[in-house]
């Protein structure tokens, strides 16, 4: 090839790669070009409302306001062991959903289902961090029941394993070592100006003994979760269905009281319709209720002993 056909060919290739690029220049200009063009002219485009819908707008508490107490209901003996009922979500947050179910009315019967067991058997006082489709900030359900001096926190979920719609079985959660050892270091940095923990004023002790005594009382709150959790499964064995791994523990903000068993109970899976329908039935609540309170009392009871 000649030195003048050479010179045209890289000429020829210069001008199909501009080519090229202009071409994909003027592809993501042309929008634009086209809104400016209508802006100049004085006509809107409406935005469709696909998109926009996703986004819930919460209205969250003023900082430092006090926190609005549900009734305690049960006996008025304030030396009775009292239970917070916690039924997840709530409110525009529905949590999961399976076919016509959705986790936030779930778990209310259940939760309402627990509180009438316990009130029909007498002797212990309960109260419900909700009692109706209103939405609870996750830190409030366990400051409710430490304001309340709540002996025992239990949080009622349902699980989701999209659509492996056969998957079923209840799962108990309790704090893991990890994350309660991390929740007793905040824990303790937080409230070591004013705070009362297991009868303790920690107020004007010292930084390094409060942090001690919160971690203490970390471990005895995460040993007496655990057996509570041993007791729903005895007492469900046999009319509960539980996962293969029923036992489980996470980092999970309403298991973090360091004073205070908690426990968070997925009831099942409402993935499963065989299994959502179950816990959505008036039999299924009975049965829920009833292992629960059992376990209840049994834990009550061990606590009692132990004083």
């Amino acid at each position: 090839m000649s030195n003048c056909a050479q010179v045209r060919a890289e000429l020829q290739h210069w001008r199909d790669l501009m080519s090229d690029r202009t071409k994909i220049a003027l592809i993501f200009a042309a929008p634009a070009v086209l809104l400016a063009l209508l802006y100049a002219w004085g006509l809107t485009i409406s935005v469709p409302v696909l998109g926009r819908g996703y986004v819930v707008q919460i209205e969250l508490p003023a900082g430092g306001a006090r926190l609005d107490l549900p009734d305690v209901l049960g006996p008025e003996d304030a030396a009775r062991p009292l239970v917070v009922i916690d039924a997840g979500h709530g409110g525009p947050d529905p949590g999961a959903s399976g076919g016509n179910y959705r986790e936030k009315e779930l778990v209310l019967g259940l939760a309402r289902a627990l509180r009438d067991e316990l009130l029909a058997q007498g002797g212990i006082r309960v109260a419900m961090t909700r009692d109706d489709d209103t939405f609870v900030v996750l830190a409030e359900r366990v400051a409710i029941a430490r304001e309340l001096n709540a002996d025992l926190f239990v949080s009622i979920h349902a699980d989701s394993a999209g659509d492996q719609d056969e998957v079923s079985g209840a799962s108990i959660y309790r704090l893991s070592e990890d994350a309660s050892s991390e929740a007793a270091a905040r824990f303790a940095e937080r409230e070591n100006e004013a705070d009362i923990l297991n009868g303790l004023d920690l107020s004007g002790q010292d930084a390094a003994v409060n942090a001690i005594l919160v971690e203490l009382s970390q471990r005895r709150t995460s040993e007496a979760s655990d057996e509570f959790a041993e007791l729903i499964m005895r007492e469900g064995e046999g009319v509960l269905l539980f996962h293969p791994q029923a036992r489980r523990a996470a980092s999970l903000a309403v298991l973090r009281a360091p004073d205070m068993p908690s426990i968070l109970f997925e009831a099942g899976f409402i993935s499963n319709p065989l299994e959502a329908r179950r816990l959505a039935s008036r039999e299924g609540r009975e049965a829920f209720a009833q292992v629960m309170a059992r376990a209840i009392r049994v834990h009550f009871a061990r606590a009692s002993q132990g004083e």
